[in-house]
């Protein structure tokens, strides 16, 4: 995990209530930088990234992870799951684009991972 990925980890998402702007594509772009291996999608108004896995169980028990980060944080993906793989977008949906928290929860999903 880089430095960058570490100031986000130490973050908690905070409630987006709506009203505010989502992140331009210049800040999104400056975002993604800080989590490895994401990727802007559907005009930087959302992040996603795909992990790789040996089998169906390691990829639910993943899931499952995710899912508990996820109502801890609540800031909720989109997961994809099948054998072998997970697909996870995030987007603050509220604004419909992208929060600082898109990326807190990316850089966490991240360390996820690699305790994994």
């Amino acid at each position: 995990m880089n430095v960058d990925e570490n100031e986000l980890t130490a973050k908690v998402c905070t409630p987006c209530k709506g009203g505010i702007p989502p992140l331009t594509s210049e800040e999104a772009s400056e975002y993604i930088s800080r989590a490895a291996g994401w990727e802007l999608i559907d005009d930087d108004h959302k992040i996603s990234k795909t992990f790789k896995f040996s089998n169906f169980r390691e990829t639910l028990d993943y899931v499952e992870k995710v899912g508990e980060l996820a109502e801890s944080e609540g800031h909720h993906p989109v997961i994809t799951f099948g054998w072998g793989f997970c697909s996870i977008d995030l987007q603050s949906k509220k604004i419909k684009g992208l929060h600082e928290n898109d990326f807190i929860m990316a850089a966490k999903i991240n360390e996820l991972s690699e305790n994994t």
